[in-house]
């Protein structure tokens, strides 16, 4: 008799599981993946809004020259990825429903102090303290969210909160041009009040989020115990999370491993890349658009469509990216974008391509990073490997975000930025071949895995190989 009823019971067992697998994501996107997005777009506003705040008069108004402006964006970038390795490794033990909202928190009253500066020491001390307490956020939300859900379900939502880049681009030329309109209110003038408004904002949202963010899926208030289990045995099966929890335990040999990983070192090289170009135009687009005849108001508004068009390019690439598994042609397709759009501001002289240039070249820089970002955290394992793997490409961003506001701020005179366009597209063509090498060598470690499979069983093969083990496909 339990033989003739065993069908029904897989059929029935198959049906929980297809409605548990509709439900727990669903939730985990409607409680955590929001928190993350608005954690992340809220710390770029507070990051670039120093390049709304220059067109609207504060570079004049505090007598601070062009070198002078770098040198506060390259003092907010070194703090910032210096943080990245220590909170990622700190990370799980603190807990993230506790160190991310006290980021958030910190942050938040440091931005809003900017606002309040009356010289060049002041914007500085500011900055530095900005990117102290910012710098531990992004690898942050990327290995939280890795621990969250599976790795084929991980590049659509790390896309939704990371395409907040393009459209903090969007939105703060919007609010910019709004907040500037407060000049003379209470005897600040308009580009203070952008930090002093939106660094507010940030403290009330930090506060916040110490009572909505969960710690983790196995202590989510929002499921039920038979929603956690399944999603802890889902996390395991897609190698998300490690199936002993004692592997995820801290280690430096771990440490060292994720840097001696050949994909995590050349992926190094494609953040670094990608993180250059990214940092560039988010950093000097407004002011970039403003050296094409735009000014004032016009120029933060005329600033807006490449960020749109960025984060609808962000989602769809993503979507297609999650499906197929195709993060390495992702990064390739939308690098090729690039060096359309940075080929196309150097050769032309007419204002009009060199603004319709900006659609490629911010939408290529930024469709690009989430894939980037993506591949690192699919293709490491266990836990602390993944969490270095993460900071370690994420200080290779920043590494290239300082190079950018030396290249676009001092070296490269505007409005034709000569020398930094010709090394955008140099690095454009580098992102280009050195994804296709890693994305062989996957290709290549693969087959061989699948080979070793055939010839041993799973019980054989060495303890604590992480995503060494012949049992872990890395994702293309």
């Amino acid at each position: 008799m339990d033989v003739l009823n065993k069908p029904d019971r897989d059929a029935s067992s198959e049906q929980d599981s297809a409605v548990l697998e509709d439900v727990v994501w669903r939730k985990f996107d409607k409680w955590v993946l929001p928190m993350c997005t608005a954690m992340y777009l809220i710390s770029l506003f507070d990051m670039n809004n120093i390049g709304n705040a220059r067109i609207a008069g504060m570079q004049t108004a505090l007598e601070i020259s062009d070198s002078q402006y770098t040198m506060a964006l390259t003092l907010t970038l070194v703090p910032y990825f210096s943080m990245e390795l220590p909170s990622n490794l700190v990370l799980k033990r603190i807990g993230p429903d506790r160190l991310l909202p006290a980021m958030v928190t910190m942050w938040g009253i440091v931005a809003a102090m900017q606002g309040l500066v009356t010289g060049y020491t002041g914007l500085l001390f500011c900055r530095f303290f900005l990117g102290l307490t910012q710098g531990g956020l992004f690898p942050g939300l990327v290995l939280y969210l890795s621990s969250f859900y599976p790795r084929e379900r991980l590049q659509i939502r790390i896309t939704a909160f990371f395409a907040s880049t393009s459209l903090t681009g969007a939105f703060s030329g919007l609010l910019a041009a709004a907040i500037t309109k407060m000049d003379g209110i209470g005897g600040k003038p308009g580009w203070a009040w952008i930090f002093i408004l939106e660094g507010s904002f940030t403290v009330i949202f930090g506060i916040f989020s110490f009572l909505v963010l969960p710690r983790s899926p196995e202590t989510a208030r929002f499921l039920s115990p038979e929603e956690r289990c399944y999603v802890v045995s889902r996390l395991k099966s897609s190698k998300a999370i490690s199936e002993d929890e004692r592997i995820d335990d801290f280690s430096w040999i771990e440490v060292l491993r994720a840097i001696r990983s050949p994909q995590v070192f050349m992926l190094c090289i494609v953040v670094f890349f990608g993180g250059t170009l990214l940092f560039g135009l988010a950093f000097f687009e407004p002011t970039i658009v403003a050296g094409l005849g735009y000014t004032g108001n016009q120029a933060q508004l005329m600033s807006v469509p490449p960020f749109v068009l960025a984060f609808l390019a962000s989602i769809i690439s993503a979507f297609v990216s999650d499906r197929y598994g195709c993060r390495g042609l992702t990064v390739i397709f939308f690098a090729i974008w690039c060096i359309v759009g940075f080929s196309m501001f150097y050769a032309t002289t007419s204002q009009h391509a060199k603004y319709v240039s900006l659609l490629f070249s911010v939408t290529g820089a930024y469709a690009s990073a989430p894939a980037e970002i993506t591949w690192v955290a699919n293709n490491s394992a266990p836990h602390v490997r993944r969490a270095s793997s993460v900071a370690f490409v994420s200080v290779a961003s920043n590494a290239g975000g300082i190079l950018a506001t030396w290249l676009l701020g001092t070296l490269s005179p505007a409005p034709n930025y000569t020398a930094a366009t010709i090394t955008f597209i140099a690095m454009s063509i580098g992102l280009v071949v050195v994804s296709s090498l890693n994305l062989m060598y996957l290709s290549r470690e693969n087959r061989a895995k699948a080979q070793m499979r055939l010839s041993m069983m799973k019980h054989d093969e060495p303890e604590h190989l992480g995503d060494r083990s012949a049992w872990f496909v890395y994702t293309l």
